[in-house]
């Protein structure tokens, strides 16, 4: 497999590329791409532009964060937001999802004792003798 040239020219970022960009305002979108050094070359010898790595180089440079927000402990993305609504499973069990358990800093073997009342259920959690 032939080796693939490289653009001479190292992608700018940060502030020295918004700078760039404000300079070339009277260029395209993929003219400010190439002369930002946001291109490669295919294993035949063209040029392919990388815009996408372009726009998010200036969002990045700009400090727009697109990715979903960290989830309470700050670590990282949370997927889903709980409902705080659960169903009986078909077995008759009811399941509490990672994101309750996470969320009230449980671990696994942590034991609870199970209240009843006429619409709902709570949940004690019993402390251990350690």
């Amino acid at each position: 497999m032939p080796k693939l040239k490289e653009p001479a020219v190292k992608p700018l970022t940060g502030e020295k590329l918004l700078t760039k960009i404000k300079q070339l305002d009277h260029l395209s979108r993929e003219e400010k791409a190439k002369a930002c050094g946001y291109f490669s070359f295919d294993p035949d010898g063209s040029e392919r532009l990388n815009v996408m790595a372009f726009l998010n180089a200036v969002l990045d440079a700009e400090g727009v964060n697109l990715d979903a927000t960290p989830n309470q402990n700050g670590s990282g993305t949370s997927g889903r937001q709980p409902s705080y609504m659960v169903s009986v499973q078909t077995n008759g069990n009811l399941l509490v999802g990672s994101a309750y358990t996470k969320q009230m800093e449980l671990n696994p073997g942590d034991t609870f004792e199970v209240t009843l009342g006429r619409k709902h259920i709570h949940l004690t959690k019993v402390e251990s003798d350690d």
